[in-house]
């Protein structure tokens, strides 16, 4: 048998995927192999997710440079 690979979305269209995916499953109106299987679909976006804002930490941290050195600094929040 052969698998189907589901192709990775981008960060946006993943977490956007994934909102729905939640509001799916809290309506309570999935059976449970659905649920499962939306579950499982879930945790996928979320590692999609979650590699993405990793990589999107990494290339800030490449963009910052203090005294002619890349030195990682905590991003500072719009409240401060």
């Amino acid at each position: 048998m052969v698998k189907k690979s589901i192709a990775t979305p981008n960060f946006e269209a993943a977490l956007a995927e994934l909102e729905k995916i939640v509001e799916k499953m809290e309506s309570g109106e999935q059976t449970l192999e659905e649920s499962l299987k939306s579950f499982q679909r879930g945790i996928e976006l979320t590692r999609t997710c979650q590699q993405g804002l990793r990589e999107a930490e990494q290339r800030v941290e490449k963009l910052i440079q203090k005294n002619k050195e890349f030195v990682a600094e905590p991003l500072q929040s719009e409240d401060e």
